[in-house]
């Protein structure tokens, strides 16, 4: 038997007051009906089918999962739903209802429903709240068992009063559910066709309906509106701030860290406030990350310290470099052992070998860096002609004097001296000297400008 899992994604969500649809806003960055395909993917779902209605052409341009696509044209509720993925299930599949924007489900918590389906036995997710409002009400015999499902609108005062309620996420076996899909009706409050018929239905049948309840409320919980969204997006944050520490991270400040993809990072770092990480992020043992930083795919060695307010995107940082603050690494960095990076520095897709140094008010783009360089404040490698871009190579043991130009294509061979204030044009030898300078001249006496 296979597992193939139905997420509803067909509504509007007018309460987001926003012209995307509900599923395609994000937590942590990405939408939330990419975090439910995700969990069906953990369970090993062989497939995994969309239902899509409003804004469906946005849903299929933004989802970038391998996903099955059903629409349904008419609203015409979630019974309804689920029956336009019916010709999509085989009959032997063991199928798991989920919703695009419930995001963040455990998948260890979905496994629990999918393990006890069989041909007699539908499995549901329900939770008990303090205030159930709105909710369809879990009603059950003197013996505890479920009798059915009776929604906000059409239930009786007493049963307004239940606070077990159902979270629309259940498994069944794909032959029971198109039977019993078959048989529901739109006679109700809203005349609508009610996934929760199906639950009474199995009931009439001699059919059980086991519940479970999952170990967090918010596991359950969906997106409704934008407060909602702000209140699922902290508790996603904090659940991967709680993950880190655990692992034997230090943050200074729990609530005050966004986990925007896959960060993994070893013991005894350490991470400051307001720093964000996207996409797939490695950081290494002993690690110090200064407030205000942000990570993008890239991976940091151990023993390494990132000061304040540094940028770091698609590069690769070497042990016990020292970055910042106010420092950029742009796509294609590459820090190999000990390399410095100081305030206000820029690196392009170039590389910076072991113990070299790059401290203030620079720019090096498309250039490979010797060992034990050190490359004065204000040096600029020229590496772009308008519309080329150029190389430079420093090697080993170079010294850059500040406020140079490096006008690529330029080599400076090892432990060659750069004059400060130089624009280097041709190769410069291997321990040589090179600079440019006009001459100083002066005038005695100058009457200084006075202001009128």
């Amino acid at each position: 038997m296979s597992l193939k899992v139905v997420i509803l994604a067909a509504g509007k969500g007018t309460r987001m007051k926003s012209a995307m649809p509900k599923v395609l806003h994000r937590v942590a960055h990405k939408p939330m009906v990419e975090h439910v395909i995700d969990a069906a993917s953990n369970l090993g779902a062989r497939s995994t089918i969309l239902v899509v209605g409003h804004g469906a052409d946005q849903v299929r341009e933004t989802v970038t999962r391998d996903v099955q696509y059903v629409e349904q044209t008419e609203q015409l509720g979630t019974g309804h739903a689920v029956q336009q993925a019916v010709p999509l299930l085989d009959a032997d599949d063991t199928v798991l209802i989920a919703y695009g924007d419930v995001p963040l489900t455990k998948p260890e918590t979905l496994e629990t429903l999918i393990a006890e389906v069989t041909d007699s036995n539908l499995t549901l997710l329900s939770v008990h709240m303090d205030d159930p409002t709105g909710y369809g009400r879990i009603v059950r015999d003197t013996r505890g068992n479920l009798l059915g499902i009776v929604e906000q609108k059409d239930a009786t005062g007493e049963q307004l009063k239940i606070t077990e309620v159902n979270t629309g996420i259940f498994a069944a076996r794909a032959s029971v559910l198109g039977e019993l899909l078959g048989k529901i009706d739109n006679n109700n409050a809203q005349n609508e066709y009610y996934l929760t018929d199906v639950f009474g239905l199995a009931v009439e049948q001699g059919m059980t309906v086991s519940t479970h309840h999952p170990q967090h409320l918010w596991e359950t919980s969906g997106v409704n509106s934008r407060l909602q969204l702000a209140e699922l997006e902290r508790i996603y944050q904090r659940n991967q701030a709680d993950k880190l520490m655990t692992a034997g991270v230090t943050l200074r400040d729990p609530d005050r860290i966004d986990v925007r993809g896959e960060l993994s990072v070893g013991q005894d770092s350490m991470i400051d406030i307001n720093c964000l990480f996207e996409g797939n992020v490695t950081i290494g043992e002993n690690v110090s990350i200064g407030p205000n930083c942000i990570i993008s795919n890239s991976t940091i060695a151990a023993n390494t310290v990132i000061k304040a307010n540094t940028v770091i995107e698609d590069s690769s940082v070497g042990s016990g470099c020292t970055i910042g603050p106010f420092a950029r690494l742009r796509p294609g960095a590459e820090l190999m052992e000990n390399a410095h990076i100081g305030n206000f520095v820029e690196i392009k897709k170039s590389v910076i070998n072991k113990g070299s140094k790059v401290n203030h008010l620079s720019y090096v783009g498309d250039t490979i860096v010797g060992e034990k360089v050190n490359i004065g404040a204000g040096t600029i490698t020229c590496n772009y002609d308008g519309a080329n871009k150029h190389k430079t190579v420093i090697e080993d043991g170079v010294f850059i004097g500040s406020c140079t130009q490096l006008v690529a294509p330029v080599t400076v061979r090892e432990n060659a001296v750069i004059g400060a204030g130089s624009t280097i044009t041709k190769e410069v030898a291997a321990n040589q000297l090179a600079f440019t300078r006009a001459p100083v001249k002066t005038i005695d006496n100058w009457p200084r400008p006075v202001k009128k």
